[in-house]
């Protein structure tokens, strides 16, 4: 049977595994296929628990928007600048102050960095540094929200759903410098 997205009789999310130079990135989408319900890095052990792609061999997704998505990804990855449509993400699965804080980090330029506390100052909360670190940990649309450019105060990369490795490598693609572990913060943002 021929089916993509948005007829599929089984009422389960799609997935679709995007081949990257760092590894398999999955997309979940919703039941209409035409939003985001979240993106898995490799590295990040949730991914264990997703099954491989089920669009059919050879099938796209039929939605422009979506294949723009996987497009400018893999672009993205490859250390081109990309600026995504946010409006693909499904944000109201998230909660009003994580969605703030997403959309804050996703007003970082690319080469530029910002750390959780000049997110939490920026947002009006000057004390919840770590409720900016909380908010981006979770973050369900990494790349897309670029949480890799939020980094401790000292310059250190703090977390990242791929990993450390991951989130240098990005920072470097971009053009942030590193000096013994911790990024020079020299293009800062917030």
């Amino acid at each position: 049977m021929d089916r993509s997205i948005g007829d599929r009789p089984d009422a389960m999310p799609a997935v679709i595994e995007i081949a990257t130079r760092f590894g398999p990135v999955r997309l979940i989408l919703s039941l209409s296929g035409s939003k985001v319900q979240r993106i898995l890095l490799p590295g990040d052990p949730r991914a264990d628990a997703v099954p491989n792609a089920d669009l059919p061999s050879g099938k796209e997704p039929r939605d422009n928007g979506i294949r723009a998505l996987i497009a400018g990804i893999q672009s993205f990855l490859r250390g081109n600048d990309v600026r995504f449509d946010i409006d693909l993400l499904d944000l109201d699965r998230c909660p009003p102050f994580q969605r703030r804080v997403l959309l804050a980090e996703y007003g970082i330029p690319r080469g530029y960095v910002s750390t959780y506390g000049r997110i939490a100052r920026h947002l009006g909360n000057p004390g919840a540094a770590r409720a900016v670190g909380n908010a981006l940990a979770g973050n369900p649309f990494p790349l897309v929200i670029p949480c890799h450019r939020a980094l401790r105060t000292d310059g250190r990369p703090g977390g990242f759903q791929g990993g450390l490795a991951m989130k240098q490598r990005l920072l470097e693609m971009e053009g942030v410098r590193f000096r013994d572990g911790r990024a020079i913060m020299d293009r800062m943002w917030y």
